[in-house]
Parts: C-alpha cells; sequence; structure tokens
C-alpha cells in the first residue's frame, strides 16, 4: 500500500463549507440518537469516517484510450476533482484510492500536484467489487508503515462522480451509523423493461416504485468488511451493488437516502464536456475588480463595476481592496483596472500575488487586464505596439494555470460617450467570465 501525504484538506471548492471541525457530524449524529442510545453509546461521540475510491476502471464505455478517472477536464484529471470534494469535508479521516499497478505512479503525481491530503493508494483489483475489498483490507489490516486505522463508518463512492456535496456525505454517513448501511438514490428518468429471449418485451417496472441506486453509499465498517469477507467468487466478478452485499451476508437492510441531481457519473465522452460546463459555472460565481484610489480610476472602475454586476447577474462582483481576503474566498476571476497608462505594472502585481498564493493549482485563474486610453494623448498604433506586449506575458502566466487577456477601452472626455465604451467593455468581460476560453488567451480585445 502506497501513501500520500498526511494533513489537512487542500483548499476547497468556491461556495460556502458547512460547519469544520467534524460539528455538522457531531450534530446529525447526536440528533439521531434518543438519550437513551446517547448514553449507551457514551455520549454523542461522533463516528470514525473513511473514504474508499475505486479507481482501477479501464472507462470502455468512454471510447478513449485513457481511462475515464484519469481524463482532463480543464487539463485536470478527473479523479482530482473528486478527490478535492471529499478532501473538504474534514471530518473524513482517511481516502483510500484503488488503482491499477500501472497506473499507481501517475496516481503519485496527482497527489503530488495538486497537493491532495489524506490519500492512501492501494492495488486495485480486475473488478470494482476486488478493488473496493482491496481498499476495505487496507482500512482493516494494520501494516508497517501505515497511517490508516479501522474506522467505524466507511464511505464508499466512485471516482467519477466529481460533485458530491457534504450534505450528502452526512445523510449517508448517518443512516449508515443508525441502521448499519446506507445509499443515496434517484428517481428513474426512464422505464426499465425486460425483454423475452428472443428479443421481445417480456414485461416493465413501474417506475414509480423503482428508484436509481446512486453514490455515494456508507456502511458501518464491520457490517461492509464481513459481507465481502463471506461473499463468493461470482458477486466479486460479476457484482456491482455494495448495498446488496450487506443485505446478502450481513443481512443488514440498507437505509435509502434521496440524493441529488450532482451525483451524476462521468460515464461517457459526452459528460466530460457536461462536467466541464458545471465546472466553469461553479468558478465563474465571484469576480474581483482591482483597481486604484486615484480618482479618475476610481470613477471609471466603479462604473465598470456596477455594469458588471448588471451584465452578470448571478455573479458576485466586488472590488479588490484585500486582495489576501478575496483569494482566502476563492476567487478565481479578476478585472485589472489600468487608467490611461499602457503599461502592465500593476497587472504584474496582481499576477505576482496570484502565483505566491498557489490558488491556479486547482482551477484556472482568469485575469482580464483592462486598458483605458484616450486616443488624442498617443499615437493609436504606438498603444497597439505597447499594449501587445499581453502576448508574451501570457504564455508565460498560463504555465502556472493563469489565463490572462487584455481590453482596450476608449476614454472619450465625453460622459455619455464613456458609459457607452464601458457598457461595450463590461458586455466583452463578461462573455469571457462566462465562457472562460483559453483560446483567447493573449488576445488584445478593444471596445
Amino acid at each position: 500500500m502506497e501513501s500520500g501525504t498526511p494533513g489537512g484538506s487542500g483548499p476547497a471548492e468556491p461556495g460556502p463549507r458547512l460547519r469544520g471541525l467534524g460539528g455538522a457530524l457531531q450534530a446529525a449524529w447526536a440528533s439521531s440518537l434518543s438519550g437513551a442510545q446517547a448514553q449507551a453509546e457514551g455520549g454523542c461521540r461522533a463516528p470514525a469516517v473513511a473514504a474508499v475510491l475505486p479507481a482501477g476502471g479501464s472507462g470502455e464505455r468512454m471510447g478513449v484510450p485513457t481511462p475515464k478517472q484519469f481524463c482532463p477536464i480543464l487539463e485536470r484529471p478527473l479523479i482530482s476533482y473528486t478527490l478535492q470534494a471529499l478532501e473538504r469535508v474534514c471530518w473524513i479521516k482517511d481516502i483510500v484510492v484503488a488503482v491499477t499497478g500501472g497506473n499507481m505512479e501517475a496516481m503519485k503525481g496527482i497527489i503530488q500536484r495538486y497537493q491532495h491530503k489524506r490519500i492512501s493508494l492501494v492495488e486495485a483489483g480486475v473488478t470494482r467489487h476486488r478493488s473496493i475489498f482491496n481498499g476495505l483490507k487496507a482500512l482493516a489490516e494494520s501494516q508497517p508503515n501505515s497511517r490508516l486505522s479501522r474506522p467505524e463508518v466507511v464511505i464508499i463512492h466512485d471516482a467519477v462522480r466529481p460533485f458530491v456535496e457534504e450534505d450528502v456525505l452526512l445523510k449517508v454517513v448517518t443512516a449508515a451509523k443508525e441502521h448499519g448501511a446506507a445509499g443515496a438514490i434517484s428517481p428513474l428518468v426512464s422505464t426499465v423493461i425486460s425483454p423475452s429471449a428472443d428479443g421481445c418485451l417480456d414485461h416493465s417496472l413501474d417506475r414509480t416504485k423503482h428508484r436509481a441506486s446512486e453514490m455515494p453509499q456508507a456502511f458501518l465498517f464491520d457490517v461492509i468488511y464481513e459481507a465481502y469477507q463471506q461473499c463468493s467468487d461470482y458477486d466479486l466478478e460479476f457484482g456491482t451493488e455494495c448495498l446488496q452485499l450487506a443485505l446478502k451476508y450481513s443481512h443488514v437492510k440498507a437505509k435509502l437516502v434521496e440524493g441529488s441531481p450532482d451525483l451524476w457519473k462521468v460515464t461517457y465522452k459526452r459528460d466530460l464536456y457536461a462536467a466541464e460546463s458545471i465546472i466553469k459555472e461553479r468558478i465563474s460565481q465571484q469576480m474581483c475588480v482591482v483597481m486604484d484610489t486615484k480618482e479618475d480610476e476610481e470613477h471609471v472602475g466603479r462604473c465598470l463595476e456596477e455594469m458588471l454586476k448588471n451584465e452578470l447577474n448571478h455573479v458576485k462582483v466586488t472590488s479588490g481592496r484585500d486582495l489576501q481576503q478575496v483569494i482566502l474566498e476563492q476567487c478565481y476571476n479578476f478585472v485589472c483596472v489600468n487608467v490611461m497608462t499602457s503599461d502592465f505594472e500593476k497587472t504584474q502585481k496582481l499576477l505576482n500575488v496570484l502565483d505566491e498564493s498557489n490558488l491556479s493549482i486547482l482551477y484556472p485563474v482568469v485575469v482580464i487586464s483592462v486598458h483605458f486610453l484616450d486616443y488624442k494623448s498617443i499615437p493609436f498604433g504606438r498603444k497597439m505596439e505597447d499594449l501587445m506586449q499581453i502576448k508574451e506575458l501570457a504564455r508565460e502566466v498560463k504555465k502556472r494555470n493563469i489565463l490572462l487577456c487584455g481590453l482596450l477601452i476608449y476614454y472619450p472626455q465625453d460622459e455619455q460617450k464613456l458609459q457607452e465604451s464601458l457598457r461595450q467593455g463590461a458586455t466583452i468581460i463578461a462573455t469571457l467570465i462566462k465562457g472562460r476560453d483559453s483560446g483567447l488567451i493573449g488576445q488584445l480585445l478593444i471596445a
């Protein structure tokens, strides 16, 4: 068994976190117990929780040579997004990932590059169930130099379901603690039919009475581990449902928990594009406008900020007085305002701060360097020549996953014309933020 670097979780995804330091699990577990149960349990102690991710599949249905869990989304492997979703849940103590021997070094590289924590690697089996069993054995058996310990509850999740949220994990863990096993479910979208031997319809199921089994699932560790120890080779080779193993061998009936629409599984190539769209939308929910306090810049900067708020109704637009605080809030979109200048000093300072923060390790950071210029003061050709430096600068910062482009906005003295220029600029910026298109990096756009 290989271990990742122990420690705290990595940077969180954009959006509010639930209660930290295990508080959410502690409170949920306490509320699920009656007074007598709580006393029998020795108080309201939250259970020790670990997670197992089988990631040994070949991704045949994807139709690409790379296993789907390693397919890139925004140039980052899919499995890294799933690991991040679990890492940000601070009460999950250990995350065990089962990968094939051929992908072991690649997985170590992903852990190192994206600074994943609390990850341990085990050799995957030839089937999904065998991979899960190997992960459970790593948690159950004390190994030399291993930091893993036997948990009270174990979560089993798919490496290709990257959008699992803490509230769903909390629900299945709490239900598993009470019932022994629990799993997320969703309504059937299509009716399930059974064909006869000659390929004709035999019968159909009433979809209002059936549900689709999803992930995550959670179990009392002893329940699922004992079930795997007893199950047959046929189960290990051809089975897919962990809840059924708990029922068949441990006689535990799982509690079914309504899941969320975000629990879908990346299965086909088209799903990669859907996942990319979701990620882009999530990291486009906040934008910071960086400007000085000079009177002229304050005026146009504030006007631009207000117009951006109108263009991006669902995006939180703020001004960056305290860049460090903005970065801590996981903002991935920046507009740097430069008034009456063609140099990149201010933009370069912003890029340096972003580089030092390591914010772009997990997601691309978009920086739009906005330059307001009066064409009458300096010949247009000279201004354009100066501003084309953005191509060289953009190529350099792209290596650090920062996507930079420039926007030149006409700065007339007439207030009405200025407002029109600002509106055009805001429309361009909004399009760039929504699309986050790396193909525009290094370009100079004119409003």
